[in-house]
């Protein structure tokens, strides 16, 4: 049996109020304020409980910190190369016919696949923009 815990409630929650796909740092320096006993290491630990429930799926990491996403429905991602962001993209669809090609080809039982892309998003090619424009 698993044990209620407001703690583990309020990351849970934390996590599934943005979609910024935070990472435990984040999470803990959002509820650091309103739960003064809260470490670093309960955040990671509940993270982990979490993703072995299915409740949150990991991103990958994105400088440096590893990314989280209380989506689990399959979804592909875009990361900023620039500044970090971490963008679902509903409409493209996770192709079933790849997972099938690649289960032939190589004679593996695919459960499931990724897809992200990487690049510069909208705000950081703005910014690149208006600051060629102020240097010409």
């Amino acid at each position: 049996m698993i044990r209620y815990s407001k703690k583990r409630e309020a990351i849970l929650t934390a996590i599934r109020s943005t979609t910024c796909h935070p990472s435990a740092e984040w999470i803990y320096h959002t509820l650091k304020p309103t739960h003064p006993d809260l470490s670093l290491g309960t955040v990671y630990r509940n993270l982990v409980f979490f993703q072995q429930q299915g409740q949150v799926q990991s991103v990958g990491v994105v400088n440096g910190q590893e990314r989280f996403d209380a989506n689990t429905a399959p979804h592909s991602h875009f990361v900023c190369t620039n500044c970090g962001a971490v963008i679902d993209l509903h409409s493209v669809k996770l192709d079933s016919s790849l997972t099938r090609a690649v289960s032939e080809q190589y004679g593996l039982a695919v459960e499931r696949h990724e897809l992200t892309f990487y690049g510069r998003c909208q705000t950081c090619i703005k910014q690149e923009e208006s600051n060629q424009n102020i240097q010409n």
